[in-house]
């Protein structure tokens, strides 16, 4: 009797690995019709159960945000946040600001996922055509803590060489803004930041040509020079939204990052996130195939970041590990956003004073 109870316990002893509960961890993203939250449903469904991790999926107002629920929220160990707001706050802690420091300096980069056109939208009878002529109108700039109010103000200032006024800025969120622009328009442009094909615009009905439209991106423009020292230029494609689109809209965009916190390489999080790591690597063809389409547009490497930005050692190496294994290696250096100065307006966006 004691032989045979000795080996059910030896036996559960060397079955319980392969039935042990899935650890629960969670990842913020952005609003339920952005393109942040289907690429972290796509990272909790084809990713997190290889890795023995039950990838919860939370909304939030944006990377902003994100920044902040990832360094201080119980169970959050991934999120998904714009380099221009990822350097905003490394900007402001260089700057002296503690808090901005608190926030940052703990946080790691797993790697660059895919760039974020950014939408200017307007009434389809505004006499506005390009995005430079922007300047002095009333904008819409997503929430305060949102990563869309970041890059419309550092967007503004770039361009046209002095902060947004507060009194042009309206911080409301994107389906707010839309309806604003059509209804009262208490607004001239509504900047949204979203990867395409974003939901937000997918679901409208060919009726939309008769209320909206975009502003295009003139290469010819100065301030576009100067905004394309810290964004990208893109393209919003009209296969992307054939209800509205007739033609490709020349654009910017931003570069989307997935990131973690440095939990140190003998915590436990550190094993199962290396673990998450290698799924990641692991089931990256399946992500571009069965995933939202922005996935095809995510290449699977390492590049140098910036100055101020770094890895997670732990999670690098397991992706370092299977990049070697596909034979695959890129260390092309990164473009490292520009510091962008109007302290008080950036400090509100990111969330580091009152609104």
């Amino acid at each position: 009797m004691k032989l045979l109870s000795l080996l059910l316990a030896l036996a559960m002893l060397l079955l319980s690995p392969l039935h042990a509960a899935a650890i629960d961890y969670k990842i913020v993203t952005a609003s339920e019709r952005g393109t942040y939250i289907q690429i972290g449903r796509d990272l909790a469904k084809y990713v997190a159960p290889a890795a023995n991790i039950g990838l919860e999926v939370l909304p939030s107002k944006g990377s902003s945000e994100n920044v902040q629920r990832l360094r201080y929220e119980p169970g959050v160990k991934l999120a998904l946040v714009q380099s221009d707001v990822y350097q905003a706050f490394l900007d402001q802690a260089a700057a002296g600001n503690a808090q901005a420091g608190r926030m940052i300096k703990p946080l790691r980069a797993v790697m660059p996922l895919y760039n974020e056109e950014i939408y200017f939208v307007v009434r389809a009878d505004s006499p506005l055509q390009y995005i430079h002529e922007i300047r002095d109108r009333k904008l819409a700039i997503g929430p305060v803590g949102s990563g869309t109010a970041l890059s419309a103000t550092t967007l503004y200032r770039l361009m046209f060489g002095k902060p947004l006024p507060e009194a042009n800025a309206t911080y409301i969120s994107n389906e707010e803004a839309l309806i604003r622009l059509t209804t009262d328009k208490s607004i001239d442009v509504a900047v949204i930041v979203a990867g395409q094909p974003a939901k937000l615009f997918v679901d409208m009905k060919p009726e939309a040509r008769r209320y909206i439209k975009l502003l295009r991106l003139d290469n010819a423009a100065p301030e576009t020079e100067r905004a394309l020292q810290t964004y990208y230029p893109a393209q919003i494609e009209k296969s992307s939204y054939p209800n509205w689109v007739d033609e490709p809209v020349p654009t910017l965009a931003v570069k989307a990052f997935l990131v973690t916190y440095d939990y140190g390489a003998a915590h436990g999080t550190a094993d199962n996130l290396a673990a998450f790591a290698k799924s990641l690597c692991s089931n990256f063809d399946t992500l571009q195939e069965k995933g939202h389409a922005k996935w095809k547009e995510v290449k699977l490497d390492l590049p140098t970041l910036g100055k101020g930005w770094s890895y997670y050692p732990p999670m690098e190496r397991a992706l370092r590990s299977c990049l070697a294994n596909r034979g695959q290696n890129d260390t092309r250096p990164m473009l490292n956003p520009a510091s962008s100065g109007a302290c008080t307006q950036q400090q509100k966006v990111l969330g580091l004073c009152g609104t």
